[in-house]
Formats: C-alpha cells, sequence, structure tokens
C-alpha cells in the first residue's frame, strides 16, 4: 500500500525537481512503487491600476510530496532511492535516522485538497482585515494613516478612514497601495 512521504529540496526548485522524478519514474518504470508527486501551489491575483496578474505562490516552500509504496522494514525501497539520490536538487525525506516517516491521513487530505485548488478561480491575498490600523504608501494620499473600514476583494479595493483636516474621510484605495502597522 502507498504511502506519502515529504522530501526535501533545493529551494525553489520545487518544480524541477517533480518534473525531473515524474520522468525518472517513466524511465525506470518504477510507477509501481512510486506514484503521484505533488507541489501544492496556491494562486493569488494581484492587481495593479487596471492590470489583473496572476502569480502561483507555493504553500511548502522546500518539500515535494511523493506517493510511495515502503519496502518491508519502512525505508524506500532501493530502485527509489538510488532514481531520487541521483536527482538533482533532491535532498532527503522527513523522518528520523535513514527511515522517512510517513505523513499522516489528515496532513495527506489537506494537501491533496491544497494541490488540487490550482484550478479555482484565485484570490487576492489581503494581510490586513476591517479595523486594522494601515498607512498609505503610495499615490495622493502617501504617508496618510487610518483604519480598514471595509474590502472588496472582487476589485482589491480597500475602504480606508483617514483624518483630513480633522475630518474622518472615507478614501478607496488598491490594496497594494497600503501596508499594516
Amino acid at each position: 500500500m502507498k504511502k506519502w512521504y515529504v522530501l526535501r529540496v533545493a529551494s525553489n526548485k520545487e518544480e524541477q525537481v517533480k518534473e525531473a522524478l515524474s520522468q525518472r519514474v517513466k524511465m525506470d518504470n518504477l510507477g509501481d512503487i512510486v506514484g503521484r508527486i505533488e507541489v501544492p501551489v496556491e494562486r493569488i491575483k494581484r492587481i495593479r491600476g487596471s492590470k489583473q496578474t496572476i502569480h502561483k505562490r507555493k504553500l511548502y516552500p522546500g518539500y515535494v510530496f511523493m506517493e510511495m509504496e515502503p519496502a518491508d522494514n519502512g525505508r524506500v525501497q532501493e530502485k527509489a532511492w538510488f532514481m531520487i539520490k541521483e536527482t538533482t536538487g533532491a535532498g532527503d525525506f522527513v523522518g528520523t535516522e535513514g527511515t522517512p516517516t510517513p505523513m499522516r491521513d489528515t496532513d495527506v487530505a489537506k494537501m491533496l485538497l491544497d494541490a488540487e485548488k490550482p484550478d479555482e478561480t484565485p484570490s487576492i491575498k489581503v494581510e490586513f482585515k476591517k479595523g486594522d490600523m494601515i498607512k498609505i504608501r503610495e499615490g495622493a494620499f502617501e504617508n496618510f494613516e487610518g483604519t480598514v473600514d471595509s474590502i472588496d476583494p472582487e476589485r482589491g479595493v480597500v475602504k480606508v478612514i483617514v483624518a483630513i483636516f480633522g475630518r474622518s474621510t472615507p478614501l478607496d484605495i488598491e490594496y497594494w497601495q497600503v501596508e499594516k502597522l
């Protein structure tokens, strides 16, 4: 029965290691030992001006998740071990004393849910919520401080209450123009 394991890899090489391992599994006919190989990512929409861009952000940087059938002693089977060790950028498995520790079922379910999300509509990543104190970084009201009143994730706009000439004034500002204090 195959179990999921966590493989440490070189930073920013997760996708390259995943592709290399997938190719090696096919070339070496190791499909019976090695199952799926995943690098869960989150899609984030960024809006600047009127331009929208979508970026991928790794949820677990420095790690690749592998589904494998362990040997009888709990270690990685020898064929798979050599294939992994010969892959550039691949490190060692998370575990103790050379024996990789399989992931818990709850962790596997969460990771697979994260890995299968890229098809959904990306969201805007906002680091603040209603009531937070912010500072405006850019625009006509640069360096003003205020309080977040509401967030419109569809438009990428934050409504901020700012004191201008002693009066509370609501401003609609793009989320990237403000930073949390």
